[in-house]
């Protein structure tokens, strides 16, 4: 088993290298506006979201995009983290947001930012009904070869575009990352800002303690490393080997495996 995982990181690796002066092709706003209808076309206008005068709305109900749309005005309380904006010229992605109250000078929006560009970190406070500008980004799907150090190796399933990426935009969830899993990025000018797993992802079960016999009318759970390292809460009947469906957001216990 060992020897049959070794050689498909070997394939993927190879893989990788032969095609890596190939570099992630992105959609251009100029090349995306051409083959679209004309900004002064009347179907253009006709069947825009401005048109109907709900662009807000439905910019976030479907908030990727492949255009990087700018221009954009939300309320301050109707952004998320993950999303990105746009302040003073700097163009930021949205790392947390706390509604808070400010007794009778009303609630307001502490937001955690990271600056795209530079990478630091800074907190500004918004109104609740404060505009911000809002810059929609892309989100594609790729399939993980590998990972090594601190980099995972990625393809692009339909033309095969490959791309490194560091671990730190999956957060904590880089834990669950392995060969031939689907994973999505968000891009910003080809740039991936943020990347995430699947939610429910099957591990074995590396090490716990032996089952208990005793028949308790509450579950019992005990502490168990899986084969990613992380330790995560199982039911007490469960044994070293077996494979168990984790939730990616909380690792919590799902569920054994059907497999």
């Amino acid at each position: 088993m060992n020897a049959l995982r070794l050689s498909k990181k070997l394939f993927s690796r190879s893989l990788f290298c032969h095609t890596s002066s190939r570099t992630l092709t992105t959609v251009s706003l100029s090349s995306l506006l051409s083959s679209s209808p004309s900004l002064s076309s009347p179907d253009f206008h006709r069947d825009s979201p401005a048109a109907n005068g709900n662009v807000g709305s439905s910019l976030l109900r479907s908030p990727w995009s492949a255009i990087q749309h700018r221009g954009v005005k939300v309320n301050a309380i109707n952004v998320r983290p993950g999303n990105v904006i746009e302040k003073t010229g700097r163009v930021y992605q949205v790392v947390g947001s706390e509604h808070r109250q400010r007794g009778r000078g009303g609630a307001m929006i502490q937001m955690e930012l990271r600056d795209v560009d530079t990478g630091n970190k800074v907190s500004l406070r918004f109104g609740t009904e404060e505009p911000v500008e809002r810059v929609f980004v892309e989100e594609k799907s790729f399939t993980c070869l590998y990972t090594e150090n601190d980099t995972a190796y990625l393809i692009e399933p339909d033309t095969y575009e490959q791309l490194q990426v560091s671990l730190d935009i999956f957060g904590k969830s880089a834990a669950y990352l392995k060969e031939e899993m689907k994973v999505r990025l968000q891009l910003f000018d080809g740039r991936p800002l943020s990347g995430s797993v699947p939610k429910h992802v099957t591990c074995t079960i590396k090490e716990t303690q032996p089952s208990m016999k005793a028949v308790s009318i509450t579950p019992r759970y005990k502490k168990a490393v899986l084969d990613n390292g992380l330790t995560v809460q199982i039911p007490s009947y469960l044994e070293t080997g077996e494979e168990v469906i984790i939730n990616t957001e909380d690792n919590s216990f799902v569920g054994r495996s059907n497999k």
